[in-house]
């Protein structure tokens, strides 16, 4: 996200723990780095004033509402005329129609457990986070991204309204490809208030649905 934000001539300041600053060497003098976690209110109230927009990754960390408190710090300190996007997997369901497999619910719920029991992942808590999201009057967009892959960009995902879509069906999308959506986001008006969820436009299904 941050080569695609310096690409499109974006000013960035990047939320990083204080471990892992390291690895934004390469973005040394192009970029304003705040130290900490993206839940600590101070530093979320210091990385966004005066941001026209503010990209945020809702990362379910721990048992201690990592995923929360980072929504409801960006909502409290972002400017009320930003546009906010936040990211999460498809399983965040806005108006309970989109449709899953049961092997995607199972595999949800076995690893929610798992995680859950050694304190490393709360699902709930980013489903939570949602909510506050959806609920909220801030001009916001929350990206639902299918299975992650590495490799060279294909250009902008496709999206749908709601999992289940058949243009969805292939479930994977190039990681520098969703860092690519959300900051396209930022500019998309028709993306207000929408929870897209995506998936690699070079995809067998999103193909398919192109030529149909």
């Amino acid at each position: 996200m941050l080569q695609h934000a310096l690409d499109r001539g974006h000013e960035v300041v990047a939320v990083c723990r204080e471990k892992s600053i390291e690895k934004l060497c390469s973005f040394q003098g192009r970029i304003t780095i705040v130290p900490g976690a993206t839940n600590d209110r101070q530093v979320i109230e210091k990385a966004v004033s005066g941001c026209d927009g503010v990209l945020t990754v809702l990362v379910p960390w721990g048992v201690h509402n990592y995923s929360s408190g980072t929504a409801q710090a960006v909502l409290d300190y972002a400017s009320h005329d930003a546009r906010l996007v936040f990211s999460c997997g498809w399983h965040i369901t806005r108006d309970g129609q989109d449709v899953y497999s049961r092997q995607f619910i199972w595999l949800l719920d076995l690893a929610g457990w798992l995680a859950r029991l050694v304190h490393i992942v709360d699902i709930d808590d980013q489903v939570e986070a949602c909510r506050r999201i959806f609920d909220s009057e801030a001009r916001w967009t929350v990206v639902r991204g299918s299975d992650l892959e590495e490799g060279d960009s294909q250009g902008l995902p496709v999206w749908s309204q709601h999992v289940g879509d058949p243009v969805l069906k292939s479930n994977m999308t190039r990681r520098v490809d969703f860092a690519l959506f959300m900051i396209d986001a930022l500019e998309n008006q028709d993306l207000v208030h929408q929870a897209p969820a995506i998936v690699g436009c070079q995809t067998p299904s999103a193909l398919s649905q192109t030529v149909a």
